[in-house]
C-alpha cells in the first residue's frame, strides 16, 4: 500500500532545472569566487565616492527660533471663561479651546515669511541673484525657499527658521534678515484701532503745528508794527505816565502865575518855567495822541495801519490802545487756542503711540541666528559609504543575474525572444551612432 506522502509526491509537477530555487549558500558560494571584482568595485566606489563628496561644496546652517504674540482678543478671552464656568456650552468651549490653542498667529508669521514682499526684500538686500547665478526674481525667490526651512512646533507655537548657505556668515545674516523683515512688515501692516487713532492724532497735530505758526506771526506782524507788545500793562504804564506828566504840568502852571507876578513876562525864569510847561504839554499831546480811527490796510496783509506806525513813535498812543486791543487781543486768543490745541494734541499723539505699540504684535526671538561653526552639509563619509555599498549590491545582483541568466534552457521563450531581440537592437543603435559620426 503506497503512502500518502509518496502519493503527494508522485502527483507534484518537477521543476525544470533553471526554475528550481536556488539556495543561498549556492549565491554567496557564487559572490565568494568573484569576491576580487567585488572588492575591487567596493574600493574604487569609495574613493571615486569620497573624491565626489569634497567635490561637493560645504554648507552652513544658520538657525533661529521665534515665539509669536499670543492673541489677545477679548472675543477669544471670552468665549474662554465661558468655556470654563458653563459645562453645558461643550461646542462653544471647543471652538474656544482651537481659538486659543492652536496659536494662530504662528501660521500667519510662517506665512508672512514665505511671502514674495520678504523674499523680494532679502534678494535686493544681500543681492542673491548674484550669489545664486540666477537672472531672475523668481529663480532666486525658489532657490532663497530651498535653502530655508520654516517649522513651528504645535503645542508651543514657536516658530523655527534655518538657512543654509555656502558662507556662514551669510547665513546668519540671511536668518538675521528674516526676522528683521517680518519685523516691518508686521509693523508696516499692523491695522489696530490705536494705529489708526495715532494716525488721525499725527495729522491733526501737523494741521494744528501749521494753524499756530501762522497765527503767531500774524500776532508778530501786528505787535511789530503798532509796538503792542501787552495791551494791559501798556495801557497801564500809560495812563502812570499820563497822569505824572499831567501833575507835573500843573505844577509848572500855578509856578508860572507866581513867577509872572515876582519878576514880569521878560524873565528868564519865567520863559524857562514856559518852555518846560510846553515841553510837558508836549509829551503829553504825544502820549494822549488822536482820536481819529486806525487806516485799514489791506495791500501788505496786515489788519490795521496806525498812527504811531507812520510816524515811526515807540509806542502807540493812548487814545488808540482802546482800538489796537480788539485785535491784539483776538490775535492773541487765537494764538492761546492754537497753542491749548497743540499741546492736548501732542499729548494725546504720545498716549496712541504708547497704545500701538502695545497692539502692535511683537516678536520675541528666542535663540538670535549665530554664525554655524560646523557644516551641516555634505556628509562626506556617509556619502562615500553610500556609493560603496551600492556599487557592491549593484555589481553582485549583476552577477547573480548573469550566472542565473546562463543557466536557462535555450529553449526557454525567455532566452529565444532575448536572442531575437537584442540582435536588431545592436544594428540599430550601430546605425544611429554612424548617422551622428557623419552629421558632426
Amino acid at each position: 500500500m503506497i503512502s500518502s506522502s509518496t502519493t503527494a509526491t508522485l502527483h507534484e509537477p518537477e521543476l525544470p532545472e533553471a526554475e528550481q530555487p536556488t539556495h543561498w549558500a549556492i549565491r554567496a558560494t557564487l559572490l565568494w569566487q568573484h569576491r576580487r571584482i567585488l572588492a575591487r568595485v567596493a574600493t574604487i566606489s569609495l574613493i571615486a565616492g569620497l573624491c565626489i563628496a569634497f567635490a561637493i561644496p560645504k554648507q552652513y546652517t544658520a538657525v533661529t527660533s521665534i515665539m509669536p504674540p499670543e492673541q489677545q482678543g477679548s472675543s477669544a478671552m471670552l468665549l474662554a471663561a465661558l468655556a470654563g464656568r458653563s459645562s453645558g456650552l461643550g461646542a462653544l468651549g471647543s471652538l474656544a479651546g482651537g481659538f486659543l490653542g492652536e496659536h494662530p498667529t504662528t501660521a500667519l508669521f510662517i506665512d508672512l515669511l514665505q511671502s514674495g514682499t520678504v523674499s523680494g526684500h532679502l534678494i535686493e538686500r544681500f543681492d542673491l541673484k548674484r550669489v545664486y547665478h540666477t537672472r531672475y526674481n523668481i529663480d532666486t525667490a525658489k532657490h532663497l525657499a530651498h535653502v530655508t526651512k520654516i517649522t513651528d512646533d504645535k503645542k508651543s507655537g514657536v516658530i523655527t527658521i534655518k538657512v543654509q548657505d555656502r558662507d556662514p556668515v551669510r547665513a546668519r545674516d540671511l536668518a538675521q534678515g528674516y526676522l528683521d523683515e517680518l519685523n516691518r512688515l508686521v509693523t508696516r501692516t499692523s491695522t489696530s484701532a490705536a494705529r489708526q487713532e495715532r494716525i488721525f492724532i499725527e495729522q491733526r497735530l501737523h494741521s494744528v503745528q501749521a494753524d499756530l505758526e501762522r497765527a503767531q506771526l500774524e500776532l508778530s506782524e501786528f505787535s511789530s508794527k503798532n509796538s503792542t507788545i501787552d495791551i494791559r500793562e501798556q495801557t497801564r504804564a500809560m495812563v502812570d505816565a499820563g497822569a505824572r506828566v499831567q501833575g507835573e504840568l500843573l505844577v509848572e502852571q500855578s509856578g508860572l502865575q507866581s513867577l509872572r507876578q515876582i519878576y514880569g513876562d521878560g524873565n528868564v525864569r519865567v520863559r524857562e518855567t514856559e518852555a518846560r510847561i510846553a515841553s510837558l504839554q508836549h509829551d503829553l499831546d504825544k502820549m494822549t495822541g488822536s482820536s481819529a480811527p486806525l487806516i485799514p490796510q489791506v495791500a501788505d496783509g496786515s489788519d490795521w495801519k496806525s498812527t504811531s506806525e507812520e510816524k515811526g513813535e515807540l509806542y502807540p498812543p493812548l487814545r488808540q490802545l482802546p482800538r489796537l486791543a480788539v485785535p491784539y487781543a483776538d490775535l492773541y486768543r487765537r494764538v492761546r487756542v492754537q497753542e491749548a490745541v497743540f499741546e492736548l494734541l501732542s499729548q494725546q499723539y504720545e498716549i496712541a503711540s504708547i497704545d500701538e505699540a502695545k497692539d502692535t504684535p511683537a516678536i520675541k526671538v528666542i535663540d538670535p541666528p549665530g554664525v554655524p561653526e560646523r557644516k551641516s552639509f555634505p556628509p562626506r563619509l556617509l556619502l562615500a559609504l553610500l556609493l560603496s555599498f551600492v556599487s557592491f549590491a549593484g555589481t553582485s545582483a549583476l552577477i547573480l543575474m548573469r550566472e542565473h541568466w546562463s543557466n536557462i534552457d535555450p529553449r526557454d521563450p525567455r532566452k529565444i525572444l532575448a536572442s531575437e531581440v537584442l540582435p536588431v537592437l545592436r544594428r540599430r543603435f550601430k546605425v544611429i551612432s554612424a548617422l551622428r559620426r557623419g552629421a558632426a
